[in-house]
């Protein structure tokens, strides 16, 4: 299944099934799981985890050193999850010891052509990122979270689960869980109800939840007030409890 043009280190650890095109050149310590296949010109450098049933295409970079100058070729990782479709021209560096030493991608996420993912990202599960998305390093992504076509995240932001980032949105704060931002820097502009359907929330559920974020960005309150006020209302609307948490766990504060 590894086509003769390709070039794969006996330090590598791949399945038998994988399936790894041409001139694809896989480094030291890189490990692929069962089903997924590299297409062509691809490169990989480890140390790397990538699990099964992943399709990266051709010629993109996946882990190779972090583009951080304090970097100094410690061992550090990337982990890549399984079901994950990675497109053209992709860059996806592994992680600094300054932060938590690895770069973490989940299951089911569609990455498409040209997105750049820095060192110490973490990234969930069943997330889309349209072309030219950049995360800066240290950005934190949610499950379910769409990025529009050219937007990007300064470093350390956190973007909240089912969080709609909309086209050329330039993120510098945090994105609270199910908000719906765009602009240059981004601002709110309410929830991302149309996601949450196809999800699953039910009508009352949606209406709880842009309550919650009526009493954040609608209602004049400290953000202290609001937190105070969801956190009752979490007790009977479960719901709200990503939105909460992503209240109470911002560093750099919430987009305005």
């Amino acid at each position: 299944m590894i086509h003769p043009t390709a070039v794969v280190s006996d330090r590598a650890d791949i399945a038998d099934d994988v399936v790894v095109g041409p001139y694809v050149v896989i480094g030291d310590e890189v490990e692929i799981g069962s089903g997924t296949t590299v297409d062509s010109h691809v490169v990989i450098n480890g140390p790397t985890s990538i699990g099964k049933d992943n399709h990266i295409y051709q010629f993109a970079s996946v882990g190779d050193d972090p583009q951080d100058k304090k970097y100094a070729k410690e061992p550090t990782r990337l982990q890549i999850g399984d079901r994950n479709t990675i497109r053209e021209f992709c860059t996806i560096s592994r992680g600094t010891v300054q932060d938590r030493g690895e770069t973490v991608i989940g299951d089911d996420n569609w990455i498409m052509a040209y997105v750049h993912i820095a060192h110490d990202c973490v990234v969930g599960n069943k997330t889309i990122m349209a072309n030219n998305t950049t995360l800066a390093g240290h950005v934190h992504v949610g499950d379910w979270v769409i990025c529009g076509g050219f937007s990007g995240a300064h470093q350390f932001c956190k973007i909240g689960a089912h969080a709609f980032l909309g086209m050329y949105a330039g993120i510098n704060r945090d994105v609270p869980a199910y908000t719906i931002v765009s602009g240059q820097p981004a601002v709110p502009r309410g929830i991302n109800s149309e996601g949450l359907k196809r999800r699953g929330f039910s009508p009352q559920q949606i209406r709880n939840i842009k309550n919650a974020y009526r009493l954040t960005f609608r209602k004049g309150k400290k953000l202290s007030d609001a937190i105070d006020e969801i956190a009752e209302l979490s007790q009977g609307q479960p719901e709200l409890e990503l939105f909460l948490e992503s209240l109470r766990t911002s560093e750099r504060g919430l987009v305005r």
